[in-house]
């Protein structure tokens, strides 16, 4: 369902903020903690996840697997020009043009175009590889990454992870031009822990936050997000957390602080 909405609607910005609200949530070292707050610019509706392909041989020994890689001018370039509309300092670009050349070759010529009408923006290339490992060293060098389908999703659970894990992670996808949106929770539905009043709400609470955000709502964004934070600050969070709340005492602490 999520894919098809994606593709459907034209959904082709996805948006993963990574912020850290509390240094205990994350596993880094002290020193490489601090500040962390970048935004994953992702490709949402192209790249390995397009679903063309196909099993040869299916079952047998000899079977062979295809699957494809779509990459189009018009896709890489309007997410990479979106990329720099929303940072104010520096636009990272990620690919693996030293491998996927005929991908990252496109990749490499659409990023280097939109580079050039923005010259107030700091750009830097990386490979997917070499940016997993800088963002594990350092995560606070980065503000924007603009990256395919693949090593967005990739990295954005990553980052996810260097704030506190998958619960807190939320998303956008939407298209900047006909303004249709669907945000969400990083991690989806959660169905083997569903009902269990175990689940994190903080990602789905910080997801509502960026679509009313989305709806011109700013200073109402900033006053969820503000109450989120103070709640993970003073430790009323689920268990994945540290904590010891139920799902539903997290959403009443961080209902609590907006009506405060």
């Amino acid at each position: 369902m999520l894919l098809r909405l994606r593709f459907e609607l034209d959904l082709y910005v996805n948006l993963r903020p990574a912020k850290l609200y509390d240094d205990r949530l994350s596993p880094l070292r002290k020193e490489e903690r601090r500040m962390i707050d970048l935004l994953i610019v992702r490709e949402n509706t192209e790249g390995l996840y397009v679903g063309m392909g196909g099993r040869f041989k299916k079952g047998t020994d000899d079977e062979v697997a295809i699957q494809e890689d779509v990459n189009t001018h018009l896709g890489v370039t309007r997410i990479i020009d979106y990329a720099f509309k929303v940072a104010r300092r520096e636009v990272v670009m990620v690919d693996k043009s030293n491998a996927m050349t005929y991908a990252g070759g496109l990749w490499q010529e659409c990023w280097k175009s939109v580079a050039r009408k923005y010259l107030d923006i700091k750009t830097r290339h990386l490979y997917v590889d070499a940016a997993a490992m800088q963002l594990v060293r350092d995560p606070t060098q980065f503000e924007v990454i603009v990256t395919g389908n693949l090593f967005g999703d990739i990295l954005s659970d990553l980052t996810a992870e260097l704030i506190g894990g998958m619960g807190i992670a939320p998303s956008g996808n939407i298209n900047p031009e006909t303004k249709r949106s669907l945000f969400e929770p990083v991690h989806g539905t959660a169905p083997d822990i569903a009902g269990k009043g175990i689940v994190n709400p903080v990602g789905a609470i910080l997801s509502a936050s960026m679509m009313v955000r989305h709806l011109g709502q700013s200073e109402m964004a900033s006053a969820i997000e503000g109450a989120v934070e103070s709640a993970l600050r003073a430790g009323e969070c689920t268990r994945d957390l540290g904590g010891s709340l139920s799902t539903s005492e997290v959403g009443d602490a961080v209902t609590k602080r907006l009506r405060d």
